[in-house]
């Protein structure tokens, strides 16, 4: 790993669109650097997604991990999603501990603690108690106030205009 002072705890959260796509940036600015980067989506199912394609690039630097069986607020089986969540985190957990990586991407982590798939305070403890040099990204809608004063850095994005709302369908190479 490389050498720092303080790794870092971010939290890109809020309603807007670009939570993810800010991770994405800070992922491939440390793959820059030659730093060893894992990539964990938590909801994201089986979509095709132009960061999959991407990852694949970088193989020698970038683990990516698509964890998740879809929306879960479209769910068809939510304890099939729950024991997915579980299972997921337990794998994060996992990865944190290990501390091979210089920075770990826990992508819509949020909505495990929002639709109560894992308790909020486990993950906070999880990230706070990580190698302290190992900075860590959490994504996603309503993070939870421990999680946001265990940050280090959180971002809110808000949506101001969507083009979603205009009508216009998700489009390759900018929503996925």
């Amino acid at each position: 790993m490389a050498d720092r002072k303080k790794g870092l705890l971010m939290v890109f959260t809020g309603n807007g669109k670009g939570k993810t796509t800010a991770a994405l940036g800070l992922t491939f600015r440390a793959l820059g650097h030659g730093e060893k980067v894992c990539f964990i989506q938590f909801i994201k199912g089986s979509w095709k997604y132009g960061e999959l394609e991407a990852a694949k690039r970088f193989d020698d630097l970038l683990d990516f991990h698509v964890m998740g069986r879809g929306f879960t607020w479209k769910s068809d089986d939510l304890e099939k999603d729950i024991a997915v969540a579980r299972q997921g985190w337990e794998f994060a957990g996992k990865i944190i501990a290990e501390n091979r990586y210089d920075l770990i991407v826990l992508d819509e982590l949020t909505y495990l603690a929002t639709y109560k798939m894992i308790d909020e305070q486990e993950i906070v403890d999880v990230l706070t108690h990580r190698n302290p040099s190992q900075h860590i990204v959490v994504t996603g809608r309503g993070a939870g106030d421990r999680l946001i004063q265990a940050a280090d850095l959180v971002t809110e994005m808000k949506e101001i205009k969507h083009p979603y709302k205009q009508g216009i369908k998700a489009q390759k190479g900018i929503e996925f």
